[in-house]
């Protein structure tokens, strides 16, 4: 299958640019700046994407550029438009022109490919402190803005295009006009990525990797796991089991809600009650990263001891997907947050790993679950986060508090699922995600009758997104948040004030923890 290689310079949003060369429907692979696969006779293009260095750091990410221009297709973005003309003759200097955020294209050269079906003065999204002063001998300059002459330049002789803004991102109101020019009339993709290709070809990967081994598949609840059982399922049927590990610290009656729908899917489930351990090894911990990997190492422990009831077991299977695999590590070494599937195994449990997902995002997860014919209501879950409630209860971890912030998000999202907004919608289907989070580190001062109350305030989050990299506040209804307010103080005893985040990512993250 064709595809497109985006070389990482280490952006935070490399992993945008992907997503965008998705949605034209081909296939890429974002892989570190020095990882090029060479005589890859399936690469039609590539991609160099920003970075937080300046061409001039001496720890910038250098690359050889010969492995590919001139011989295929090359777009940069920013950083990568500064390393091109940087390594051929052109320049690169802190001028004191900096521009970071909206920029208007003053001048396009609309003849040239990368700008077909531009309109003048297009808006883009500029974020960059060296300013290109000159651009390489072989090349022409394509756009400019009032303050940078080479916002953009080309040879189209090497087949080499360079912007020094950002296409993948929101704000550059034409960025996907651009990407499809590059991928698609410049690289001549044919197209082919799609869910229906996606199942096809990873089933035929599956037999073939797995042949008639037996695989064990660690069962969250969640869109990624359940979409991951039911491929593998597909693939090889009877020798896939599943362990579903209930660590005390998910939604009001999910364990069982979740354990019946497995049941309709046909898979075959193990449901193991270990909340317990998990409760006493939570005892007193409230830092956030100590709850994730006890958590984490909780779970391979009780996974473990059930795995290895399963003796003739070789393969174990994880639902991972991109962006667990971006937000866990990056070339730069940054963490935003550690994910308890991601980074290997541990050594006494002799299996080979298997993650289907690993390469897709959330919304292309969804589409192969339509594709595997899911239920649409299992396929259309909010994403929940692998340490379940425990890292939307601030502080400490008790039963209490999870008995609380179960009643409370229950009925936030029941009331999420019936509420009918005035296009025929239902709420919950228009939200990328929502849940509660316990504030139990403060109390509130309230009055409850003729009663003062000292209690806990909840706070609701809902956002909006395409792939959970970037996420807007979601502008939910006042009768909507109104209502669910006053049911919560009305039935959950322990809480006595609601509040809205309005917060969006970056800055924020979607969850509090």
């Amino acid at each position: 299958m064709q595809k497109i290689i985006i070389l990482d310079f280490g952006s935070q949003t490399t992993q945008l640019i992907g997503r965008r060369v998705r949605e034209l429907d081909t296939f890429c692979e974002i892989l570190p700046y020095n990882k090029f696969p060479n005589n890859d006779p399936s690469v039609i293009g590539v991609i160099l994407s920003g970075s937080p260095y300046s061409v001039h750091d001496k720890e910038a990410f250098q690359v050889d550029l010969k492995q590919f221009v001139g011989k295929i297709p090359v777009l940069g973005i920013c950083y990568g438009a500064q390393y091109i003309s940087h390594k051929n003759g052109g320049k690169v200097e802190q001028t004191g022109t900096r521009e970071y955020g909206r920029a208007n294209l003053s001048t396009i050269d609309l003849n040239n490919s990368l700008f077909k079906g531009f309109h003048e003065n297009s808006q883009v999204w500029m974020s960059h402190g060296d300013t290109i002063t000159a651009i390489p001998g072989n090349c022409k300059t394509i756009a400019s803005t009032s303050d940078v002459k080479y916002a953009a330049y080309a040879s189209e002789e090497n087949r080499l295009w360079a912007v020094q803004f950002h296409p993948e991102v929101y704000h550059s109101l034409e960025g996907k006009t651009l990407l499809k020019n590059f991928v698609v009339d410049i690289c001549g993709s044919k197209q082919e990525w799609s869910a229906a290709s996606y199942v096809e070809t990873t089933v035929r990967q599956l037999r073939e990797r797995i042949g008639n081994d037996r695989v064990i598949l660690g069962l969250s609840g969640g869109v990624d796991s359940s979409v991951c059982a039911t491929l593998l399922n597909k693939a090889i049927g009877k020798n896939l089991t599943c362990i579903f590990v209930d660590h005390g610290m998910l939604r009001k009656n999910e364990f069982s809600k979740v354990m019946k729908a497995y049941e309709g899917l046909g898979l075959n489930v193990i449901g193991v009650d270990a909340s317990e351990k998990f409760f006493q090894d939570l005892k007193g911990v409230t830092d956030p990263e100590k709850k994730r990997k006890i958590i984490g190492r909780d779970f391979v422990e009780v996974f473990n001891a059930e795995a290895k009831k399963i003796t003739d077991a070789k393969w174990l299977a994880q639902g991972t997907i991109y962006p667990d695999r971006i937000e866990s590590l990056s070339i730069t070494g940054m963490v935003i947050k550690s994910h308890h599937n991601v980074g290997g195994l541990p050594k006494d449990m002799h299996l080979q790993l298997c993650e289907p997902l690993k390469w897709l995002f959330k919304d292309e997860v969804r589409r192969v679950g339509y594709e595997l014919g899911m239920p649409e209501r299992l396929i259309k879950r909010h994403p929940f986060p692998g340490p379940g409630l425990a890292v939307r209860i601030l502080g400490d971890i008790t039963r209490e508090k999870v008995r609380i912030l179960q009643e409370a998000d229950d009925i936030y999202i029941e009331n999420m699922h019936n509420y009918v907004c005035e296009d025929g919608k239902v709420l919950y289907d228009k939200v990328w995600q929502a849940g509660t989070v316990l504030l139990s580190t403060i109390r509130s001062v309230g009055v409850m009758g003729d009663e003062r109350t000292y209690e806990h305030p909840v706070a609701l989050r809902a956002v909006t997104s395409t792939d959970a990299m970037t996420a807007d506040w979601a502008h939910l209804p006042y009768d909507f948040l109104a209502k669910v307010s006053n049911e919560i103080i009305n039935k959950v005893k322990g809480v006595n004030r609601v509040c809205y985040d309005i917060s969006s990512k970056p800055p924020s993250t979607i969850e509090w923890e």
